[in-house]
């Protein structure tokens, strides 16, 4: 292993003995906040493009995919950190935790090689393959190359993000996801259309804004890391990898980087079944995802509040508090999606107002929002069913769940509908999917719960 400087573990984690109501709370909310303040920045970026023109949203639409395959591959990597590290100081194992730390931010930085170069040498292949446009195929280019090449930000963000979320400390994640959101908010219009005697760079200037952020906020969470986090040694002198701990790593976090990764391809072979009908029909589906994030990120937020909270006391053998906190996520998230639901349902036309939408836009996202938004309920079960897997180290009941979802079902459906009816028909492959992942989870957890979790509570009662 490797030659690492190891800290004293506390004599009890917060997570094993603050209340879980509590508890939860005081980890989720921060996440909540950040997150909200993350997809509001994701809505404004939007916005701002829109002014640019349709041509412009459609080519962030379609760079979408890389962009999410970005946060796919750092937050499932991140999983991995979080229920290794978590699982680790659960079990008083203070040397592991260590080197799921510092052996966790080589891999992020590994995966940001891979996009550096992406941006660099096949922006412009990615775009020629999906349209013709040469207006689209440009911007796109300069956008995605800029977000690709300095994604180092959002990596190392996201890597540090996870680590201080395994140790309890989320107050520090708000507030640097908040800074960057708001830096990238305030630049936005800034660069964009050239304010306060910038230049006037258009989507560059969008994709400069977001990096910028980005940096900003990776930065600060390491000073906070090195004055704030005692759980936890990043010293990275003197650092090998260890192959043992990588695999562990990726054993957890491959099947959510995977899981996460293949909604870019479904996104991806949307734009493209979609395109046929028209350009605005593929920037109504970048702008639902860009609005339905701001339902989903507190769901988010709260499930990498939970995470945490389930491997601590999976780890720590302790099934009422893994119970009740897998309980209370999944009742919370319901509530919010239902919140979401009435949004799209009765707000759509507003919503859609704020994208400078065109006549034909507003037809087709009226009907995209209102249908597509019929499966928030059933994504909020979802969603806490697949923190439970990934906080227990069974992602790939996560992976195989998604596949199902959105190749299996999302897409082939889609793909029929658009064949033999119309574009406000092919919304309906959304709810349809999402309910029969649903019916999938609630199978596998009562088959995890006759395995896992009573073989958890065997090992706990011998242990007494």
């Amino acid at each position: 292993m490797s030659n690492i400087t190891i800290s004293e573990a506390p004599a009890e984690n917060k997570m094993g003995v603050m209340p879980v109501n509590r508890l939860l709370f005081s980890m989720s909310l921060p996440m909540i906040l950040s997150m909200l303040v993350q997809a509001l920045y994701n809505i404004v970026d939007s916005i701002f493009v829109a002014q640019i023109g349709e041509t412009a949203l459609a080519a962030v639409s379609l760079a979408f995919p890389v962009q999410n395959l970005i946060i796919a591959v750092s937050v499932g990597t991140g999983v991995g950190v979080n229920a290794l590290l978590s699982r680790s100081l659960g079990e008083k194992n203070q040397e592991t935790a260590n080197l799921a730390a510092v052996n966790g931010i080589f891999v992020f930085f590994l995966s940001y090689l891979l996009f550096a170069v992406f941006g660099l040498f096949f922006a412009r292949m990615y775009f020629s393959v999906q349209t013709s446009n040469p207006e689209i195929i440009e911007q796109g280019t300069i956008y995605l190359s800029v977000c690709s090449i300095f994604s180092f930000g959002i990596f190392l963000e996201i890597a540090l993000e996870r680590i201080m979320q395994s140790t309890g400390r989320t107050i520090y994640n708000m507030i640097t996801q908040g800074l960057g959101a708001i830096i990238n908010i305030i630049l936005d219009p800034i660069l964009i259309f050239g304010l306060f005697g910038f230049p006037r760079m258009g989507i560059l200037g969008a994709a400069v804004a977001t990096v910028i952020g980005q940096i900003l906020a990776m930065l600060l969470l390491l000073y906070f890391h090195i004055r704030k986090n005692s759980d936890v040694n990043l010293n990275m002198r003197r650092f090998r990898p260890d192959p043992a701990i990588i695999a562990e790593l990726y054993r957890v976090g491959l099947p959510s980087i995977i899981m996460q990764s293949i909604s870019s391809v479904m996104i991806m072979v949307l734009n493209n079944i979609l395109i046929v009908f028209s350009q605005a029909a593929v920037a109504v589906l970048g702008v639902y995802f860009k609005l339905q994030s701001f339902i989903f990120m507190p769901v988010f937020g709260l499930g990498h509040g939970s995470m945490p909270i389930m491997g601590y006391n999976f780890g720590a053998r302790n099934k009422k508090r893994l119970v009740h906190t897998l309980k209370l996520s999944s009742t919370i998230s319901l509530c919010i999606m239902i919140v979401g639901l009435l949004i799209f349902q009765f707000g759509a036309k507003y919503l859609l107002m704020m994208f400078n939408a065109s006549e034909e836009m507003m037809e087709i996202g009226v009907s995209a929002l209102r249908t597509i938004s019929l499966c928030f309920p059933a994504a909020a079960l979802g969603i806490s069913f697949s923190n439970f897997f990934q906080a227990i180290g069974e992602g790939k009941n996560s992976l195989l769940i998604s596949v199902l979802r959105q190749l299996f079902i999302l897409l082939p459906a889609a793909w029929l509908i658009s064949r033999i009816g119309t574009l406000n028909q092919v919304w309906l492959a959304f709810p349809i999917a999402e309910v029969f992942a649903l019916i999938v989870r609630i199978l596998l957890l009562k088959l995890t719960d006759k395995s896992k979790i009573h073989e958890m509570e065997y090992l706990a009662a011998e242990e007494e």
